[in-house]
């Protein structure tokens, strides 16, 4: 079935949005982070002084690679231990902070919960409203949502300023630029957004669960909670941990399309706009453009290869006798796993956001999709959630690739690569294959041995290659640190409790220690003046060529095993058989 007209004036309004909000908040994050004077400087420039008092930082110090990495990783061990802290205890947090009066978190899904928000993967192998109290909720994981997402932004700068500095030595300063993070865009924006959606609908209160008769004469409890001022804050930091287990399904985090919207356009803001803050450092904004360009190309493939899949429905169903025509009374389609109130665009357009970034709140369930539509979700994670991705970590992905990209084009004129002047030699491109293959070995390594351990295959609810797809989307989504999960895998067990959590480390901190390095040696180099010979990085001939070492990478690295279960699927789906 053809893409409805429809469909295509969504996708198109998402992203002319997208793309006039860019510039204005790439503006406004470059002059927080250059320290630079904003409208909101008169009232949260004390507050910042007061933090660097309390905490003996000296703002005007700055720090070398090494310096900056050991802050992020100390930082975030501390974040680890006291969200471990807040499950193990929350017992004792009293009736207003625990009115339905949860007890502690078993000790191995709070390890997984803790290792999940530390790294902004905020997977949940749990029932939120049945297993956290809202003291966690709000203090635990609410608060690793921005710290979190305010860690990716500060790396993103770190290795912009290795990228843009001439001859320097230092990086920048870890605890300015997370603190400035926090107070001046995330804590705003979130506070704006928040009261947005309460206007829509979303909850925000402190009640105790209420209890209900339905119709039919059934008891139903419905879960209350602060809200709001979690899910803005999920999206904005590209977290995608929900209060409820439904996550942005439930009518309590995402009521309509209004607040869709807004929720799909909270996960992209800050990445889009990072493009055009490393534009402004590298003083070509046109470099920034470049990066956007390619990311913008990529999520629009994604878009129009999930769209027709899902469509076109399930011919199982077709041989059946269902109608799956798109007609002015029925969705058409495959509808299995979707909210009406959204349908098959916004739910394949969310999916595809939130798996471009490292996000991981979904409207549906990716494990009703159809299998192509299914596939599209996990390559989008295994390429490394680049395609505008995380807050910060989608940035300095991408730039990685980027300088991969001139290093492969100088070997093919014959030249020393080049990126914005600056040599990129052997040492620097140890660290960028370094850092795309640790990824790899992560997902394709977790996943074989879950499937031929007995502790792994039998929490697979679906056997066969949709099984496969299971076991191969948690771990992709894992060390991605997306956190969404296909569905159909009970993965609260001992083993994947642990595994996944080691993911998910891997994913966040093994993969930045070369990043950082990259950046740390870069930054000691001098700038080579552009010649007749410098391949440029600001125009479409450079966005192809990004484009094409992306998906050839991926290529190599992944799709015999990310086509293996979908591609089978298809082919016996397209044949009328079942799975």
């Amino acid at each position: 079935m053809p893409i409805t007209p429809n469909s295509v004036i969504q996708v198109l309004i998402y992203l002319v949005i997208l793309l006039l909000i860019t510039k204005p908040l790439g503006l406004y994050m470059t002059k927080v982070f250059t320290g630079e004077r904003t409208w909101l400087t008169p009232v949260l420039a004390p507050v910042e002084r007061v933090f660097y008092r309390l905490s003996g930082v000296d703002a005007e110090e700055e720090q070398k690679w090494t310096g900056y990495t050991i802050s992020m990783l100390l930082f975030s061990v501390a974040g680890m231990l006291l969200l471990y802290l807040f499950e193990r205890t929350q017992q004792w947090q009293g009736p207003l902070f625990n009115p339905q009066g949860f007890g502690a978190v078993e000790p191995q899904l709070a390890f997984n919960t803790a290792a999940s928000f530390t790294s902004n993967t905020n997977w949940q192998a749990y029932v939120g409203e049945q297993t956290m109290s809202y003291l966690t909720q709000m203090a635990g994981l609410a608060f690793h949502n921005f710290v979190s997402a305010a860690t990716g932004v500060a790396l993103a700068l770190a290795f912009v300023r290795g990228l843009t500095r001439r001859s320097a030595q230092h990086l920048g300063n870890f605890w300015v630029d997370i603190t400035r993070c926090i107070l001046y865009i995330l804590l705003p924006i979130s506070i704006i957004g928040a009261l947005v959606l309460v206007s829509q609908g979303v909850i925000q209160n402190f009640n105790a669960y209420t209890q209900v008769v339905t119709l039919e004469g059934v008891k139903q409890v419905i879960a209350q909670g602060p809200v709001a001022s979690q899910e803005i804050i999920k999206e904005l930091g590209t977290n995608g941990g929900g209060f409820f287990n439904a996550n942005s399904a439930h009518p309590f985090e995402n009521p309509n399309v209004i607040t869709n919207m807004i929720e799909m356009l909270a996960i992209f803001a800050i990445p889009a706009g990072l493009t055009y803050v490393f534009g402004k450092m590298a003083g070509n904004t046109k470099q920034g453009w470049a990066i956007w360009a390619a990311m913008g190309i990529l999520f629009l493939i994604g878009v129009f290869v999930i769209l027709p899949a899902e469509q076109s429905g399930n011919p199982l169903l077709t041989h059946l006798g269902a109608n799956q025509a798109v007609t002015a009374y029925q969705a058409g389609g495959n509808m299995e796993g979707k909210e009406v109130r959204f349908g098959i665009t916004q739910t394949a357009l969310f999916s595809t956001i939130t798996t471009d970034a490292s996000c991981g709140a979904v409207n549906g369930f990716f494990d009703s999709f159809t299998p192509i539509g299914g596939m599209i979700p996990m390559l989008n994670i295994a390429l490394g959630e680049i395609i505008f991705g995380g807050v910060g970590s989608g940035l300095y992905g991408m730039l990685i690739f980027a300088v991969l990209a001139v290093f492969i084009a100088g070997l093919m004129v014959g030249r020393t690569p080049e990126y914005l002047g600056k040599k990129i030699e052997q040492k620097e491109m140890k660290m960028a294959a370094l850092a795309i293959l640790i990824l790899p070995a992560s997902i394709l390594g977790f996943t074989a041995i879950a499937a031929v351990l007995q502790a792994g295959t039998s929490s697979i609810l679906n056997p066969g290659p949709h099984g496969l797809s299971e076991i191969l989307y948690a771990y992709t989504s894992g060390t991605g640190n997306n956190g969404s999960a296909f569905g159909g895998l009970s993965a609260n067990t001992p083993f994947y409790n642990w595994t996944i959590a080691f993911a998910m480390l891997i994913g966040r901190f093994a993969f930045v220690v070369p990043v950082m390095a990259l950046a740390g040696a870069i930054v000691k180099k001098k700038v080579v003046p552009a010649n007749a010979g410098t391949f440029p990085t600001t125009g479409p001939l450079f966005v192809v060529l990004l484009i094409g070492v992306i998906l050839i990478v991926g290529a190599l690295t992944y799709f015999p095993a990310y086509a293996l279960g979908p591609v089978v699927e298809h082919l016996l789906m397209l044949a009328g058989k079942r799975f």
